[in-house]
């Protein structure tokens, strides 16, 4: 039985703490370099905005709520190197559209299989983090020929092992937050409503930097964008029916890296993982809660170019 914070604290593994020791370097958001091309691709009855830089095999970065794909640049730069690096914004965030509809994770899935079509790339390493782990799932669940890698962070799956147990902490209540009435509470106060998830999922506060808060709070602002986000919590039930039916098909087959913060996730990342794959490897992030790129954009990125390589 989990224990109530057991999503904000864990035990930390010996021998992580020996080899990444050293206090974080911290990340605030800055501009994708010019040589990645930005563009939007009309797909699954929406638009969505994606960054494309790099040359080499194929790896798919998917960000959260509470951010865009901007996250990734620290990342995205260095896999740039040896990589064909593909950042999108998942549907209703970011810079992408805001459809009515399609919040649930299998037809984001679709999204980012609509896209790699669009791009003719066939298969990727994927790296993902919140709300982009349930999207990369559903995408890894129904296109498993297509994903050579796995990296998730930091989150757990609809409907997957311990599920129903997170589910009963209440840090998370804004699961079941959302409405026209909450819309109308955060009209205007963007800012308030996203600096409470930034502030009580960091080990620190002042890990998430001011310009990275104004940065996504105004991204959050735009019309439409909270009400996206809202639906992205609302498809929940449907992502577990939908998760507990790819489970039920057999769980993932590649090589899948769970990593989750010290004082968020930690450990419990890959028990959720190990229900739904076959090959899971276990990576805590040192000075770190959930904001992983945030507060330890250094050892979060040895982590990933250490498993892809």
């Amino acid at each position: 039985m989990l224990k109530e914070n057991d999503v904000r604290r864990s035990i930390f593994p010996l021998a992580i703490i020996a080899a990444l020791a050293a206090a974080p370097v911290l990340a605030q958001v800055r501009p994708f370099p010019a040589n990645f091309r930005m563009q939007t691709i009309p797909i699954n009855s929406t638009q969505i905005f994606v960054r494309v830089g790099g040359k080499g095999p194929a790896v798919v970065l998917l960000h959260g709520y509470g951010e865009t794909g901007d996250m990734w640049e620290p990342l995205a730069v260095k896999l740039a190197s040896n990589h064909t690096v593909i950042v999108p914004d998942l549907r209703g965030m970011g810079l992408s559209s805001h459809p009515s509809g399609g919040y649930d994770k299998k037809t984001q899935g679709g999204d980012i299989a609509g896209v790699l079509d669009a791009l003719k790339i066939g298969k990727i390493d994927l790296v993902t983090h919140d709300i982009g782990n349930m999207v990369g799932y559903a995408f890894a669940a129904e296109q498993p020929d297509r994903v050579t890698k796995f990296i998730l962070m930091d989150a757990p799956l609809p409907g997957v092992g311990p599920w129903d147990e997170v589910l009963k902490n209440p840090l998370l209540w804004h699961f079941r937050f959302g409405g026209p009435d909450m819309e109308r509470l955060v009209k205007g106060r963007e800012r308030i409503y996203l600096d409470r998830f930034w502030n009580e999922f960091s080990a620190d506060p002042k890990n998430f930097d001011e310009a990275s808060r104004e940065h996504y709070a105004k991204l959050y602002a735009k019309p439409g964008a909270m009400h996206s986000g809202f639906e992205q919590f609302k498809a929940f039930d449907q992502d577990a029916v939908d998760n507990k039916a790819f489970l039920a098909k057999g769980k993932l087959p590649m090589p899948v890296l769970a990593v989750g913060g010290e004082k968020s996730f930690g450990p419990l990342m890959a028990t959720v993982m190990r229900a739904a794959a076959t090959n899971v490897q276990e990576a805590v992030v040192p000075h770190a809660g959930h904001w992983l790129m945030e507060e330890n954009p250094n050892a979060t990125i040895k982590f990933v170019t250490d498993f892809l390589q």
